[in-house]
This record gives structure tokens, C-alpha cells and sequence, in this order.
């Protein structure tokens, strides 16, 4: 059964386009074309991933985001202007798994669309791990079986995408992770111009573990290269 894509974008263009070239991959579209029928639609089609435009009529894509993970974790890419950056780094904070910047390639979309489908598809086969595999680097302990991070055994609240990059560093503590690599660990596929989204997500992942960026005791910033996960 084909993999139900939900894309939103009030321009009738976009849309026509997008859903050209994921209907061409083999996905099934769904489509909307403001903010209130974006919800409707959601809840009704039950889609595997959402393409959202952040400018959109009645309801703007920021909102649409916010309503759509109070109802479940379905992924979302994010549809951006180039001169949007604050609302994309919101969305981020909000739980977006990636953004693709306008004008966009629609076979670069199609890729990503693809790359966070397998990223979600290794998710939902990780409860059949052993429930022996953890990571723990001092304090910190990593359940990767049950997706579940805890500090001196207090459960945090990470996204998918935190837990992700987390998981990565705790691989291997110490070493340091370019963002390219980081990128390329928890999408599947790595672009430049799009690795400066992992500032973003490390920004949020320090706040969910309660991390000071200057005085950090997980993740530490290697300037000009990447990030690691401090050793104890």
C-alpha cells in the first residue's frame, strides 16, 4: 500500500507540482490548500507525512504544525521563503522533522520526503530491540529499544528528531560529529546548505536536557567542525 503524502500550499501551482512528482515516486497525495482545511484533511486521510507551506490563509502553517502534533507525531516538512528564517527555526522548535526552501527542486523534496519516511520506518521496528540496549554516558542514560532518554533516571522529553541526534552522539562519546554527518545520521541523506538545521535541533536538545551552552555538561560545540557528547 503506498505511503499517504499530505501536501499543503495555497498556491494551486505547488501543489499541482509537488503532487506530480510524489504521485511519480509512487506516494499517494492527499492535498489542502489553506490552514483550517489542512486540519481536516489531516484528520480525516490520516496521512504518513505532511508537506506544509508556513504561509497559508485562515490558519498559518505555524498553528497547523502546533494543532497536528497535538494530535500525533506524523512528520512534517516545512514549505519556507528563503527570507522566513525565524519561522523556520520555530517550526524546528516545534517539532518539524525538515524544511525545503522556496523556490525548491521538486526531486530534492521528493528525496527528503523519502529520507524522513525511512527514518520514521526504523523508528516504529526500534520497540523490537533488545531491551538490553542502552547507552549511558555518565549520568545520562539512553533506552534505544523504548525510544526513551532519562537523566539520574528522570525521564526527558525529547522529539524524534532530539532523540535521534542524541542517540548518534552517545555513540560514541567524545567524538566529534560534523553537521553533515549528524545530518546525514538521522535523515538518511545529507544536503549542503540545509546541515545549519542541526544547530537548531541541538539548540532544542540542549534545552530538553537542561544543558548551558557555555558551560555545557553534554553536548559541547567544537567551533568550526560540529558537536560531541561530553565524557564523564
Amino acid at each position: 500500500m503506498p505511503r499517504k503524502i499530505l501536501v499543503v500550499d495555497d498556491e494551486a501551482r505547488v501543489v499541482r507540482l509537488v503532487r506530480t512528482y510524489l504521485e511519480g515516486a509512487g506516494f499517494e497525495v492527499v492535498v489542502a490548500y489553506d490552514g483550517e482545511e489542512a486540519l481536516h484533511v489531516f484528520r480525516s486521510e490520516r496521512p504518513d507525512l505532511v508537506v506544509l507551506d508556513l504561509m497559508l490563509p485562515k490558519m498559518n502553517g505555524l498553528d497547523v504544525a502546533r494543532a497536528m502534533h497535538r494530535i500525533s507525531n506524523t512528520p512534517i516538512i516545512m514549505l519556507t521563503a528563503k527570507a522566513e528564517e525565524t519561522d523556520r527555526l520555530v517550526g524546528l522548535e516545534l517539532g518539524a522533522d525538515d524544511y525545503v526552501v522556496k523556490p525548491f527542486s521538486p526531486r530534492e523534496l521528493v528525496a527528503r520526503v523519502r529520507a524522513v519516511l525511512r527514518r520514521t520506518a526504523r523508528e516504529s521496528s526500534a520497540p523490537h530491540a533488545s531491551d538490553n540496549e542502552c547507552l549511558e554516558v555518565g549520568d545520562l542514560r539512553i533506552d534505544l529499544a523504548r525510544r526513551q532518554a532519562f537523566i539520574a533516571d528522570k525521564p526527558v522529553d525529547l522529539t524524534t528528531t532530539q532523540f535521534d541526534l542524541l542517540a548518534v552522539l552517545a555513540s560514541q562519546p567524545g567524538r566529534v560529529f560534523t553537521r553533515m554527518q549528524l545530518l546525514d545520521a538521522i535523515q538518511g541523506e545529507a544536503y549542503e546548505g540545509y546541515e545549519r538545521t542541526i544547530d537548531a535541533h541541538i539548540k532544542n536538545l540542549r534545552k530538553a536536557l537542561g544543558d548551558n551552552p557555555r558551560q555545557p555538561r553534554y553536548i559541547v560545540t567544537v567551533r568550526g567542525v560540529g558537536y560531541k557528547l561530553a565524557e564523564p
